[in-house]
């Protein structure tokens, strides 16, 4: 953070501006209606439930707001005898305020300072609602924190200096160009956040050199070029999540996992889903264990001769893939995996964060009527993603796109994550109440795969489990509890950063770090007080992982080259399901 962004001491504030009082009591009885509103809402709750204490600390949160409220307003009328504002780190460090305005500017400094003060409370009021069942609590801790961010007076040209500034000097052009972007957003229904034209498949991301080897309703099968003259005898199958496109593992080619991986010695396969259409309204989770993963994993043994596989499964696809190892278990057929490798994966919903608040009967009756065709549109999903970091994925380009009229910047993960994939409605169905609402999948013979019950404590297969310290959609708290669950030996890592940053880690960037801990814990929390960082990526220290399990070589020469075994070549990667659309 510079100097600039740095809020001064209250001793060196300058003095009030001459303006309307009338303009700023707009503003903050605006603000602190929403609040009065949302502790209305609260006290209406606790009247209304049976046999319930006094509510005294709705009536303490409300009476605590308006004391510093009072408070504020000394700071701004009469700042040389007003005690300075008590502001924490994270709002010293909040990226909607870096600009000097929002300290230097009286007025703005008000306007920031009375923000952070009604969000504040109107968590607090959310936080006093003692009598609230704890998920509905939730959800109401999730919408007013989705308000707050919504509120926030850089969403608006008016109360935001940088746009004020800009109205300015471009005598409004910046309004009729963000105009433009937004009404350009509406029409492809989906908020543009990159730049569309900077990035195209094949030409600056997902340029791994390889070929597609088969293609069947679900998927097709990507087998990469070795760029070694050995690789590991037991080739590598990456299982990536079907909400998105493959290609979040294959990015430019300095950020490629792919690209990295065929580098150290490794026969690398990955799936490309296809992108759900009506054709598949009848596909479920039996289809993407087993003719999708269960699949491709024989397949794979067959073009290459080999016994055994070492596998990924990132996000969903890392689900499936425990599932997938239980059903070998059950069958006699473990052997087909010789490790099974899991980013940010969730067998275990019982923390499963925030997305387990779009599980209830309302949201389930919605997915059914926008799924009426058979699937989900992708954009239903993005949204639903951005949801969840609005501030950052949502209101940050109605800032700088809308009210700012800024050019888009090309950002190869922010492409990616527009790429939108459409799913199976009957298969997201199944996965919300079977494993988010029900957390099924960990309660043994519950669920069946082809008719046969599974169950995850069979599971020896060596894992190798990732989880991301910020990950706000597969929480590490949720992560670790995969070790409750195999038997096998297994290796807990945990990275910096989040669901995806915190895997798309090359280690030629330096960023980030992660951390180990060899002794056996029996929680996270346990993980962490023990274990050592290590700065950087953590790749190398799977690499290390997958040598210790497989050591052995063989020339990349045969089959190890794409289309030279039985199975023939039908199309360059990274194929035709990634781009359907």
């Amino acid at each position: 953070m510079t100097d600039e962004s740095k809020a001064p001491p209250a001793s060196a504030a300058p003095p009030a501006p001459a303006m309307s009082l009338e303009d700023l009591q707009h503003w903050t009885q605006m603000l602190g209606r929403a609040q009065q509103m949302m502790l209305e809402q609260g006290i209406d709750l606790l009247e209304r439930a049976p046999a319930l204490p006094d509510p005294t600390g709705m009536m303490k949160a409300q009476a605590d707001f308006w004391t510093d409220t009072m408070k504020l307003w000394q700071r701004f009328l009469d700042p040389a005898n007003a005690a300075p504002a008590d502001e924490s780190p994270e709002r010293a460090r909040d990226k909607r305020f870096k600009a000097k305005q929002w300290h230097d500017d009286p007025l703005f400094a008000f306007i920031r300072q009375s923000y952070f003060l009604v969000a504040d409370h109107m968590l607090k009021g959310v936080d006093a609602l003692d009598s609230v069942d704890p998920k509905q609590k939730e959800q109401l801790r999730f919408a007013t924190r989705g308000l707050i961010d919504a509120l926030s007076p850089t969403n608006f040209a008016a109360t935001n200096p940088l746009v004020v500034e800009k109205i300015i000097e471009t005598r409004g052009e910046n309004l009729l160009k963000g105009l433009q972007n937004m009404l350009a957003d509406m029409a492809r229904g989906q908020m543009t956040q990159s730049d569309t034209a900077a990035f195209e498949l094949g030409r600056n991301v997902a340029t791994t050199p390889g070929k597609v080897i088969k293609r069947t309703p679900l998927y097709e099968l990507i087998q990469y070029a070795p760029t070694t003259e050995k690789v590991g005898a037991v080739p590598l199958l990456i299982f990536p999540p079907w909400i998105n496109r493959f290609y979040i593992l294959d990015l430019t080619p300095e950020k490629s996992f792919i690209r990295w991986a065929v580098e150290q010695g490794l026969s690398v396969f990955v799936v490309s889903w296809k992108s759900a259409d009506a054709t598949m309204k009848d596909v479920t989770w039996d289809d993407y264990v087993v003719r999708g993963q269960i699949d491709a994993i024989d397949t794979v043994r067959e073009v290459l001769g080999v016994e055994s596989v070492h596998t990924i499964g990132y996000c969903v696809a890392g689900t499936t893939l425990a599932a997938t190892l239980a059903l070998l278990a059950a069958r006699g057929e473990a052997a087909k995996v010789a490790t099974a490798t899991f980013f940010t994966a969730q067998v275990d919903f019982t923390q499963a964060g925030e997305l387990s608040l779009f599980v209830d009967d309302d949201q389930l009756k919605l997915i059914r009527q926008v799924g009426k065709d058979g699937y989900l549109d992708g954009r239903y999903m993005a949204a639903t993603f951005n949801l969840l970091r609005g501030r950052d994925l949502i209101w940050n380009y109605v800032t700088n796109n809308y009210l700012l009229g800024n050019d888009y910047a090309p950002f190869d993960l922010l492409h990616w994550n527009a790429d939108v994939t459409n799913l199976p409605a009957n298969w997201h169905l199944g996965y919300l109440t079977d494993l988010y609402r029900d957390n099924r999948l960990v309660q043994p013979g519950s669920m069946t795969i082809d008719g046969v019950p599974i169950d995850l404590s069979t599971v020896k297969t060596p894992a190798y489990v990732q989880a991301g310290r910020e990950d706000h959609i597969a929480p590490p708290e949720s992560v670790w509890k995969v070790t409750d669950h195999f038997t096998g030996p297994l290796r807990f890592v945990l990275a910096g950063s989040g669901h995806i940053a915190g895997v798309v880690n090359p280690p030629s960037a330096g960023k980030y770090q992660y951390w180990t801990n060899d002794t056996p814990a029996a929680s996270l929390a346990a993980f962490i007080d023990g274990a050592q960082e290590t700065k950087g990526s953590w790749w190398p220290d799977w690499r290390r992982w997958i040598g210790q399990m497989d050591a052995d070589t063989v020339p990349a020469t045969g089959a190890r080259v794409p289309g030279n075994g039985d199975a023939p070549a039908l199309c360059d990667a990274p194929g035709e399901y990634v781009r359907t659309r």
